[in-house]
C-alpha cells in the first residue's frame, strides 16, 4: 500500500517539475558545461531536481537518491536495498538548451533493487509516460504496447551520439552506425535516452541502443519498456545492469537479439 502512497506523491511532484521545463525551454537559459562542451547543464536542471528529492525528503526522511546533478556535484550514486529514486531532472539538456521540444523528467523509484515504478514525463508536448511493476505502461492514462516487429529489416531504430566525446566511443558508434544503416527499416534520434526508450514502449519505433548512458537516463524507461511488453538487455545480449552504462532494448527478442550480434561493443565508465 505505500507503493500506492510514493506513486501519487511522485506523480504530483513530476507534473510540477514539468511545469518548470515547460514555462522555460523558451527563455534564456543560464547555461555550464560538466564533463565536456556538449554535456550541459542549467539551472532548470538543479531546481527541478531540488524540486523532486525536497518533495520526496520531507514526507519520506529514509529514502534516498541517485540524481544526475548531485552525481556530477560529487555525490556518489550508490544502489543499496533502500527506496531510492534515480532522477534525470531534464533528460536532453541539449534541446531543453536550443528550444527543441523533446526534453523530459525522468524518474524511476526502486526497492530492494528492483524498479517499481517509472515516470518520463515530456511536458512541452504532453507525453506522460507511466508504469508500474506488474501494472502495464501508459501514455498520458492510456495503455500502450511495443510494435511487437520481430524483423530487423523491418525495424525503426532510435540511437544516439551521446554527450560524450571519448574517442573510442565515437569510434564504435559511427562503426555500428555503417552496420545498421544498411539492415534496418531507418535510424531516428530525439536526444533523450528515456524518450528514446518510450518510442519503443509506445510502438513507435522498434528498438533502441546506447553507450555510454547512466542510471538515471534508463532507469524509468526500462520499466516502461518492459511493462509495454518489450525487451530490456545489455547490448552484448546479456542481462540488463542499470549501473553498466549500456542498454538495448527492442520491440521483441529476436530483433534485440540480432541487434546485440551485430553491434561493436563499447564498455563505459560503471556509474
Amino acid at each position: 500500500m505505500r507503493l500506492n502512497e510514493y506513486y501519487d506523491v511522485a506523480l504530483d511532484l513530476v507534473k510540477q517539475a514539468g511545469a518548470i521545463i515547460r514555462e522555460k525551454i523558451n527563455r534564456p537559459k543560464d547555461v555550464s558545461l560538466k564533463s565536456c562542451d556538449v554535456d550541459l547543464v542549467t539551472e532548470s536542471d538543479k531546481e527541478v531536481e531540488k524540486l523532486f528529492m525536497g518533495g520526496i525528503s520531507s514526507r519520506y526522511p529514509d529514502h534516498r537518491f541517485i540524481g544526475e546533478e548531485t552525481t556530477a556535484s560529487g555525490a556518489k550514486a550508490q544502489l543499496t536495498d533502500a527506496p531510492t529514486w534515480v532522477i534525470d531532472p531534464i533528460d536532453g539538456t541539449m534541446n531543453f538548451v536550443h528550444g527543441l521540444p523533446h526534453t523530459c523528467i525522468s524518474v524511476a523509484l526502486l526497492v530492494d533493487k528492483v524498479t517499481e515504478m517509472g515516470f518520463v514525463y515530456n511536458p512541452v508536448i504532453e507525453q506522460l509516460f507511466t508504469a508500474r511493476r506488474g501494472q502495464g505502461a501508459f501514455l498520458n492514462g492510456k495503455p500502450i504496447k511495443v510494435s511487437g516487429e520481430r524483423e530487423l529489416g523491418k525495424t525503426l531504430l532510435m540511437a544516439e551520439m551521446g554527450t560524450s566525446r571519448n574517442a573510442e566511443k565515437m569510434k564504435a558508434v559511427m562503426e555500428n552506425l555503417q552496420i545498421l544503416v544498411p539492415k534496418v527499416h531507418g535510424i531516428r534520434t530525439l536526444g533523450s535516452a528515456a524518450l528514446n526508450m518510450c518510442m519503443v514502449a509506445m510502438g513507435g519505433a522498434d528498438a533502441n541502443f546506447e553507450f555510454g548512458v547512466h542510471v538515471w537516463d534508463f532507469a524509468a524507461g526500462d520499466l516502461i519498456v518492459r511493462e509495454a511488453g518489450g525487451v530490456v538487455i545489455d547490448p552484448a545480449d546479456g542481462p540488463l545492469d542499470l549501473m553498466s552504462g549500456r542498454v538495448l532494448c527492442a520491440s521483441s527478442m529476436e530483433v534485440a537479439k540480432e541487434i546485440a550480434k551485430l553491434l561493436v561493443q563499447y564498455y563505459p565508465e560503471r556509474d
